[in-house]
């Protein structure tokens, strides 16, 4: 018996000396972060930011490769095929817990070709209004559409993107029938609103706060749970009479399914380090990112509600990708 707890001994030894040694010798080269999107978006910016600071604790170079197209399938799919080894990183929003509800294959497992590491910032959307309307409040914006159901629009990016599943959101909150009008990104929808060929947006933050600064649009809440700091004037969709209404946009890391718990664990750890310092709390919140940081169980378990709630959504909306 003493034999077999020796054995047993050193082969938990053994295990926890692999471990503490795939540790330290984590990242044995550089790394790279995967970014689904174009270049000079609120994701690029986020990966850029963070990425830096985590080469400069990894003592490994961070690089930010863009892979745009395909609703984030394409990027996605190539983080998923890299190799297991920790040094693949990709930046998903919710469009990664989208997707499986709107396309009827994926060429890859949201689940099993990648292993949570963070939650790393929340970003609110937010509802503008332009000169064909003349409302300050939420309870104004509903009040209007409501008396003349179906002659108003909404423009988003879209469709089936994070900004048009919360839309419908918000129009099946406040029971409204608008027209949607999809755009290829905020900027041209915000001009749209500029000269009046829609009525209202919904948008990043980053995409609206240069016209509402200007007063080229009024912004008239955010879907965020609390109020913004950049708009602390602007009241929430929740406290505006839809208690606990939520749509915020989010960025999360994620890498190649498989890869080391120690590897993961060592992202985690500097990721959330990196969400902390104060250089990068005010580079984020500037461009209307706020940082949270999570240990990968509880990021595991945000992606899994998020999928639940969009495809919800999404089969009540009947949205679906042609």
């Amino acid at each position: 018996m003493m034999n077999w707890l020796r054995v047993a001994l050193f082969g938990a030894g053994s295990v926890l000396c692999v471990a503490a040694a795939m540790a330290q010798g984590f990242p044995s080269k550089p790394l790279r972060i995967v970014v689904p999107f174009s270049p000079g978006g609120t994701a690029d910016v986020l990966a850029r930011i963070i990425g830096q600071k985590m080469s400069d604790a990894l003592g490994q170079q961070v690089l930010v490769e863009n892979r745009p197209g395909g609703g984030t399938v394409i990027g996605t799919e190539f983080t998923a095929r890299a190799p297991a080894d920790g040094h693949t990183m990709l930046v998903m929003a919710n469009s990664f817990t989208i997707n499986p509800a709107i396309r009827d294959k994926l060429p890859y497992d949201p689940f099993k070709d990648f292993a949570p590491v963070t939650l790393l910032v929340k970003s609110p959307q937010v509802l503008v209004v332009g000169p064909t309307m003349q409302v300050k409040t939420l309870a104004e914006f509903s009040a209007l559409v409501k008396s003349r159901p179906g002659k108003f629009s909404l423009a988003t990016v879209g469709p089936a993107t994070t900004q048009h599943i919360a839309s419908e959101m918000l129009k099946s909150a406040m029971k409204l029938e608008m027209i949607y009008v999809p755009y290829p990104g905020g900027a041209p929808a915000m001009t749209a609103l500029g000269g009046g060929h829609v009525d209202a947006v919904l948008a990043n933050y980053s995409e609206v706060a240069p016209h509402v600064t200007s007063g080229k649009a009024r912004a008239i809440a955010v879907t965020s749970l609390e109020r913004t700091d950049t708009l602390k004037d602007v009241p929430t969709v929740s406290e505006s009479g839809y208690p606990d209404f939520e749509a915020a946009a989010w960025f999360g890391l994620v890498v190649t399914g498989g890869s080391p718990p120690a590897a993961v664990a060592r992202l985690n750890a500097e990721a959330n380090k990196a969400l902390k310092l104060p250089d990068v709390r005010e580079k984020l919140i500037a461009q209307g990112m706020y940082p949270v940081g999570m240990t990968p169980g509880e990021f595991d378990a945000h992606i899994r509600a998020e999928m639940g709630k969009y495809a919800k959504v999404i089969k009540e909306a009947g949205i679906k990708v042609d």
